[in-house]
């Protein structure tokens, strides 16, 4: 059972720290291990990608993905923002085993019949295809799409006229390993929470009412602390604030506002942990958990995107939702928390989604065997470890020896004992997307971030000791920064990493292209409207009785 949770912060589930409720992914935490330094891409479906395929993004087909290409890479290769023909599914690799394999969530790896889960290996899918869309109806996320994409065994959905998405999507697991009762099946699960537009019952949201009053910064300390009780970093971290905005310095309303987006926040969150809850308890009844390996990940760190960050977005955003500040969280609204409170959800690292900074790429990663398998429980692994390695971990779990074009390596050792190491220490990972860069060497992280997340410039940091990447060491490491620039470069050139457009900034480029997708649409019917006002005008005058 693959969970895939859709922008969580690092610090977001209780058993990492939070003050958020996820009681049954908890009790996956104290019957399995958390992994306190796993890395995966900075976005959705580049993450998606690597989790589902073992190899790494650009190799896979998604450089970039659609919402996020600047038009200068359309069509390069490795940069088809759609899974790569040939590129070999984990569902592909277990099908030829003799597992029946689910989906049930987002997809977001592309939207034509060749590329939907069905045609990737999966036998059953209820699968959409866009970054998000709205939780309570089959409606798209209306700032960037002109309709949800949603199919059902690659042919297109009829969903309930009501729903919400986390009930939705276990509804329909549910529905799926029930039809496959008796034989092995791999499940993968993608919530849409906690993407935009984040949306949740008043009672989810009421558990939650004053519990972020105090503001972002406090939030963001007290996360701090509890990562350091949980065990999964140093104690007493330093913590690099993403956000300048000073809470005290906004007026009662705005403190309102902000608050009570964070309190659907942690709705949100909550809601998508009791239909987990509820999956599992199906799986008891039917008798099936006590042989389920659970898999829970973020596909990358919190949201920080603001869509009333300029005059267009504002607008758009304010014709396509209901804006009201007491409506958040409610169909028809759109909810989101932006950086202040994306940087708190990551505490105590640094950044968030769309940055290589370790708040955008270290995700909560939980791996859970079946009671018959041994396995250190309630265990933290602090080893460096990546998206790729999953498939050769739940391969080698299977029993299934093929190995052939994995870049990852199996996670079993650290299942057994926290504390072994997966990967060499000379060993090099590259990572790249939308020209925000990293390389891992054992402890060390090279790192490259274009505005508006960081300088451009590349900079050294000891993630072990350092986390919260406070204290570069560039210049006190001269000869290992060196070498590491010449080992991405390296990287680079074996994975076809093209360099970004002059000036590009991914918010930039998310505009730009949702702009050029629905301004057609948009305009069009203003344009017809308009055409018919004129008519009548023009045909009223022509037709009107002369006075005599």
């Amino acid at each position: 059972m693959l969970i895939i949770a859709d922008d969580w912060g690092y610090s977001d589930p209780g058993s990492y720290g939070s003050e958020i409720a996820t009681p049954h992914l908890d009790a996956l935490a104290r019957n399995g291990t958390r992994f306190a330094n796993f890395h995966v891409s900075a976005s959705c479906s580049p993450s998606r990608a690597m989790l589902l395929t073992g190899i790494n993004a650009h190799k896979a087909g998604l450089g970039n993905m659609p919402e996020t290409i600047p038009p200068e890479h359309r069509g390069q290769p490795g940069y088809n923002a759609v899974l790569a023909p040939g590129v070999t599914t984990l569902a592909l690799r277990l099908k030829a085993a003799g597992y029946a394999t689910l989906f049930a969530g987002k997809w977001h790896l592309g939207h034509d019949p060749a590329d939907l889960p069905t045609a990737r290996g999966w036998d059953r899918a209820l699968a959409l295809s866009q970054s998000g869309a709205d939780n309570w109806e089959n409606k798209p996320n209306r700032l960037l799409y002109e309709r949800a994409d949603w199919t059902r065994d690659g042919k297109t959905a009829r969903l309930p006229r009501s729903f919400y998405s986390s009930t939705l999507i276990v509804d329909e697991a549910i529905v799926q390993i029930d039809s496959v009762r008796g034989r092995p099946f791999f499940a993968t699960l993608g919530f849409l929470s906690n993407h935009i537009p984040l949306q949740a019952s008043e009672a989810d949201i009421a558990r939650y009412r004053a519990r972020y009053d105090d503001g972002w910064t406090a939030l963001r300390a007290a996360r701090a602390a509890g990562v350091a009780s949980k065990g999964l970093l140093p104690d007493g971290p330093r913590v690099t604030m993403d956000s300048t905005r000073d809470w005290q310095s906004l007026s009662g309303d705005e403190r309102a506002r902000w608050a009570r987006a964070m309190e659907v926040y942690g709705g949100m969150a909550t809601a998508m942990d009791r239909e987990v809850g509820r999956l599992i308890a199906h799986l008891k009844a039917s008798g099936q958990y006590d042989n389920t390996l659970f898999v829970f990940v973020s596909d990358n760190g919190a949201e920080a995107t603001n869509p009333e960050a300029n005059r267009f977005t504002t607008f758009n955003a304010h014709m396509q939702y209901d804006m009201a500040p007491e409506r958040q969280g409610q169909p028809g609204s759109l909810t989101y928390i932006g950086a202040s409170w994306a940087s708190a959800a990551a505490s105590p690292l640094r950044g968030y989604k769309f940055s290589a900074w370790e708040g955008g790429v270290r995700v909560p990663f939980i791996v859970t065997l079946p009671p018959a398998l041994r396995q250190a429980r309630g265990a933290v692994a602090p080893a460096p470890t990546h998206a790729v390695d999953l498939v050769p971990t739940l391969l080698d779990l299977a029993g299934i020896s093929a190995r052939d074009g994995l870049e990852g390596r199996s996670l079993l050792p650290a299942l057994t004992d926290p504390t072994a190491s997966i990967h060499p220490d000379d060993e090099a990972t590259g990572y790249e997307l939308s020209g925000n860069a990293v390389l891992y060497q054992g402890r060390w992280k090279l790192v490259k971030n274009l505005p508006p997340y960081g300088d451009g410039r590349w900079h050294l940091f000891d993630i072990m000791a350092d986390p919260g990447e406070t204290r570069d060491l560039a210049a006190a490491e001269p000869a290992r920064h060196a070498a590491m620039q010449d080992a991405w470069q390296r990287w680079a050139r074996a994975n076809r990493v093209l360099p970004m457009p002059a000036g590009y900034s991914a918010p930039a480029q998310i505009q730009a292209n949702a702009t050029r997708d629905l301004l057609p649409g948009r305009v069009a019917p203003l344009l017809a409207t308009l055409g018919l006002l004129l008519l009548g005008l023009w045909t009223g005058r022509r037709w009107r009785v002369p006075d005599r």
